[in-house]
């Protein structure tokens, strides 16, 4: 692998409607684990599906020296496929059990290839990302989120790759799973290159890359060595302006001190040459000497004022400016202690399999609790959520709830109409507000002006989390309970604590899954429930 290597030479690309993504971006990655970063909606997943070949360059060229392997955020598989299909090795499995059976067709054994340990290599991969017990037979469809992407990067792992692209490969993970890719991935010895918000991920990255429009700029060392890399930037440059700035006053000051002692000059030139009665050729000559001083002496500073203001416009680049989210969840107050829902003896059936334990699930969410929904993957959190937001109807057990309004915030995302816009959307969920207070609304949420108007399909990962916690959030009447599945997949970093800090001053309820320890250290937290092995159970600390 180490000759692996991408190479992007003067990378240009713009959408379909000619909106810019970056321009003339150039940059060389060789083997080694890079973490790319970049706000939301700045071109990070487009640029690996350039890279994949999934996408074109308006200008330039894309190379990838050595096999490549991409794990894009949303996976393009359907619930029909087998393990074994998704994995890529339920054709060659087949042959084996063919030969071993005793046919000894010529294309099972071209089938097979080299792949005579296939079965070996697949659940030693599968082990290592904590996938041991799935058989290679089982369903997609009975799979959670978080072992779809692990399955999913087990496939990619499997082909060997030399080059490694990963979108956002922790979402939806639990702590176990996302310890167990860290491992993984530390292993490899490929070129690795990552999307990711997952700033545990990040930090065991050997450099950062920072996506811009128009170039890519790599920082070694982990994502705090990035941040402290930054951090020194922005001082300077704030001191460049600050210094600039200081600079462009005093040529200004001095440029209007130059014009009034021209002017001074001139008034006491004019009355001396008349007090002195000289001829008026020879006086002509001296007030027009005076003059074209005069003008050399304010050209003069009017160039110094202009080249101060030109450092100062190039200082001001320097200074990076931050989109942050302006996040005012509604003004809520539910009563403490008022039951929001009761749900006793909870059981949901999936196929032929029952999701919680013979005596169901009992939950009880009151008025204002905050509260942690723990547990591993698979073990049914989002299968409870739903049964509490009324989009699952249970198989057993009785439900109560108050009439305020639940607001859920789904992991998939699928609660948009993707063919309307960002506008059009939130024109659905809060029909009663004036249009000019929906605009506002949304541009607190970073969707100013055109943005505001563009599909909803067409958006990122994390500009599609955004517009949806628009929607949810904002809609009318106001939520008394929240419930949030994974609600910081694909935000970046900044928006990450601008929803911790609107959830921190949030009045009413909510119930938040999320394997983000950092995210839910500073949401006040005040109970934990821990779903596994079907059953659910108060606990006093995250579980990992």
């Amino acid at each position: 692998m180490s000759d692996a290597a991408v190479v992007c030479s003067n990378v240009s690309f713009a959408w379909p409607d000619d909106t810019p993504v970056f321009h003339d971006v150039s940059f060389s990655l060789a083997p080694g684990r890079t973490g790319l970063v970049a706000p939301n909606g700045l071109g990070k997943t487009t640029l690996l599906r350039l890279i994949a070949g999934e996408l074109k360059p308006a200008g330039g060229s894309v190379s990838v020296t050595g096999t490549l392997g991409y794990l894009p955020q949303a996976l393009p598989l359907t619930g029909d496929l087998t393990v074994a299909e998704v994995l890529g090795v339920a054709a060659v499995i087949r042959a084996l059990d063919a030969v071993e059976s005793g046919d000894v067709d010529e294309q099972h054994f071209a089938a097979i290839g080299d792949d005579w340990d296939i079965e070996e290599r697949t659940r030693a991969q599968l082990d290592r990302l904590g996938l041991a017990e799935l058989a290679l037979d089982r369903s997609l469809s009975t799979l959670s989120g978080g072992q779809v992407i692990s399955l999913g990067l087990a496939a990619q792992l499997l082909r060997r790759p030399d080059v490694l692209l990963l979108d956002e490969p922790t979402n939806n993970l639990d702590l176990v799973a996302r310890h167990q890719l860290y491992d993984v991935l530390s292993d490899f010895g490929g070129c690795l290159l990552l999307v990711s918000h997952d700033r545990a991920l990040l930090e065991r990255m050997e450099r950062i890359a920072e996506l811009g429009s128009d170039e890519l700029r790599l920082y070694g060392g982990s994502f705090t060595a990035y941040e402290q890399a930054v951090r020194a930037e922005q001082e300077v440059a704030e001191k460049n302006v600050r210094n600039a700035e200081q600079e462009w006053k005093r040529e200004k000051r001095e440029l209007q001190q130059a014009r009034e002692r021209a002017e001074r000059r001139a008034g006491n030139a004019a009355r001396n040459l008349k007090n002195a009665g000289l001829p008026k050729i020879f006086a002509g000559t001296m007030k027009r000497g005076a003059q074209e001083a005069a003008g050399r002496s304010g050209t003069m500073h009017a160039a110094r004022v202009s080249d101060a203001k030109a450092r100062l416009d190039e200082a001001g680049r320097a200074v990076r400016e931050e989109q942050r989210l302006t996040l005012e969840l509604p003004g809520t107050h539910v009563p403490a202690g008022r039951n929001l829902f009761l749900g006793q003896g909870l059981q949901v059936r999936l196929g032929e399999r029952d999701v919680f334990a013979a005596a169901g699930v009992d939950l009880s969410i009151r008025g204002p609790e905050r509260i942690a929904l723990m547990g591993p993957n698979g073990a049914g959190k989002t299968t409870l959520m739903r049964l509490v937001t009324g989009a699952l109807a249970p198989t057993g057990g009785q439900i109560t709830r108050n009439d305020g309004r639940i607001a859920y915030l789904s992991q998939r995302l699928d609660l948009l109409d993707p063919d309307r816009t960002v506008a059009e959307n939130f024109a659905a969920f809060a029909p009663e507000r004036l249009e000019a207070e929906r605009m506002n609304v949304l541009a607190r949420f970073l969707f100013r002006g055109a943005r505001a108007h563009l599909p909803v399909g067409v958006l990122s990962g994390g500009e599609r989390l955004r517009a949806t916690l628009a929607c949810v959030l904002c809609a009318e009447p106001a939520p008394h309970l929240l419930l949030l599945d994974e609600p910081t997949n694909n935000l970046d970093l900044v928006s990450a604590g601008q929803l911790e800090s609107a959830l921190d001053s949030y009045r009413g309820a909510f119930m938040v899954v999320s394997h983000d320890e950092r995210f839910l250290a500073q949401i006040g937290i005040s109970r934990w429930l821990r779903l596994a092995d079907g059953t659910l159970q108060e606990t006093g600390a995250p579980a990992v």
